[in-house]
């Protein structure tokens, strides 16, 4: 069976998997027009304003139907957000004071938030450089989060605890909105005041409700991810209490500015097209990552999510097992991608990562990962990432050629 026959195998036994990501796509869908209608969005919504950004009624009514379809409060939509790590950075800057304590309870966290945390990295004013402290809660051996040590975990002096939903570079699997849930029960029970923040990035309209909808006091994200649909340019998000939101977005801009500033520069279509784009561009993530894990789980190699379990974010992760095998696999989806393709990933230090990445991207926007991508840190088990797909078949085809090209092309399904 040659590797065009096993992803015509997969495309079969997954049309059921497909029929339910298409269920999800049109309740989310609804969700978003339903906050279209209920906030009259229309064209004179798309005409920004320059300078300072003051008296934004395009923007405004943007936050607003974007806190609305989070379930949030409030929210801050912006295009001055540098990434998904900056929204992140602002929500604990704006939060936490000298004194407070962050707890992470769900392992490790993402690779890019340990320099702003301050686990490496010095004299760049880490939150651990204005005394705040950090502790974590590490994942049990099965690598799901700890509840008999999340139980008694929060003090006194816990003022924010970091859930991240996202697997990020790791091997445990993302957090469903139950268990998101579940850890924000259980972390009000021991302390109210405590702030249950959520690292929302590759998680956004994979399920139909979104932490916000749960009791998660504040979520942040980035928009050349999931709520931006593939076509927004760059920014970030901060959704969730409006206490919180307006703290953050102090971070943002400046203490007295807060959400009042920040000029839009002509993108408020494309922000507010993102969104409506967003929940179909997501099913057709999801439909990928499921397709992804079927054909390597089939090919023996180890895959979280399983073929058939249920997504938390867009992410597929692959033990490749190989330095060799990651680049290969990377080089391929270089190769069948729209912009780029002559290009060829090599592993490079990047900003906020501790290990050399090696990055396949050929994306009309740099860097977004609601576009088809592939990734991993070069350091074993020799893990690459594969996230995102504006069309699940793009996936389909770029997996034909790096099937082939890690050298498995004569290996048959163990069907």
């Amino acid at each position: 069976m040659n590797s065009l026959q096993q992803l015509h195998s997969a495309e079969q036994a997954l049309l059921k998997i497909f029929a339910g990501i298409d269920h999800k796509v049109k309740q989310n869908l609804q969700r978003v027009l339903t906050a279209f209608r209920h906030h009259s969005v229309g064209a004179h919504h798309f005409a920004g304003v320059t300078g300072y950004g003051h008296d934004d009624l395009g923007r405004e009514t943007l936050d607003k139907v974007f806190a609305e379809i989070m379930g949030a409060p409030a929210a801050a939509v912006r295009v001055q957000f540098v990434s998904g790590t900056h929204a992140i950075a602002c929500a604990l800057f704006g939060v936490l004071r000298p004194g407070d304590e962050i707890l992470a309870v769900a392992g490790a966290p993402y690779d890019t938030l340990e320099e702003v945390i301050g686990l490496r990295g010095e004299n760049q004013g880490s939150l651990m450089e204005f005394g705040i402290s950090y502790r974590q809660l590490n994942l049990t051996p099965e690598g799901t989060v700890d509840w008999q040590a999340l139980s008694h975990g929060v003090e006194d002096k816990t003022r924010l605890v970091l859930i991240q939903r996202s697997c990020g570079y790791s091997w445990r699997s993302s957090l469903s909105i139950a268990e998101i849930h579940k850890i924000v029960s259980l972390v009000k029970e021991q302390n109210p005041n405590t702030v249950c923040f959520v690292d929302n990035c590759y998680g956004e309209f994979i399920e139909t409700q979104e932490p916000t909808h749960v009791g998660a006091d504040l979520i942040a994200g980035s928009l050349i991810k999931n709520p931006g649909g593939t076509i927004v340019s760059a920014g970030g998000y901060i959704a969730g209490r409006e206490d919180l939101v307006e703290a953050a977005a102090c971070r943002l801009t400046a203490p007295g500015i807060g959400r009042e500033g920040g000029a839009t520069f002509d993108q408020l279509r494309l922000l507010f097209q993102g969104l409506f784009l967003a929940p179909q561009m997501v099913g057709e993530a999801m439909k990928g990552t499921h397709l992804t894990g079927y054909v390597f789980d089939k090919l023996g190699y180890p895959v979280n999510p399983a073929p058939f379990a249920p997504r938390g974010d867009v992410i597929q992760a692959i033990k490749l097992g190989s330095a060799e095998k990651l680049i290969a696999f990377c080089k391929a989806v270089q190769q069948h991608s729209p912009i780029g393709s002559y290009l060829d990933p090599i592993p490079d230090e990047m900003p906020g990562y501790e290990s050399k990445v090696v990055m396949a991207g050929g994306t009309f926007i740099e860097g977004s990962t609601s576009e088809f991508s592939a990734d991993g840190p070069l350091r074993e088990p020799y893990i690459v990432y594969c996230q995102g797909g504006t069309h699940w078949t793009h996936v389909a085809i770029a997996l034909e050629a790096a099937i082939e090209a890690i050298g498995v092309q004569n290996l048959e399904f163990r069907i």
